[in-house]
């Protein structure tokens, strides 16, 4: 499932939003953003032609409980209103 919107930063999703990371699946939780590493997200790192770290994910969200994820947009939703 998809955030709301696009690539870009358009899917609502922001600093403090409460959110569903994976939504839809078993693992699905709830949770609030605490960080958007935007521009920095996405990038693997390599040195001397070996691949150090995988690519930094966009999305860092506390989970309600007591967790910490790192998730891309295809992976959290902003949480529906009641």
């Amino acid at each position: 499932m998809m955030a709301n919107g696009d690539a870009e930063g358009n899917s609502g999703i922001a600093m403090d939003s409460r959110v569903l990371v994976y939504p839809g699946t078993d693992h699905e939780k709830h949770g609030v953003v605490v960080e958007d590493f935007a521009d920095t997200a996405g990038k693997a790192v390599e040195i001397g032609g070996q691949k150090i770290v995988e690519a930094a994910r966009r999305w860092a969200v506390v989970l309600d409980d007591g967790g910490l994820v790192f998730v891309d947009d295809d992976s959290v939703t902003l949480e529906p209103t009641a």
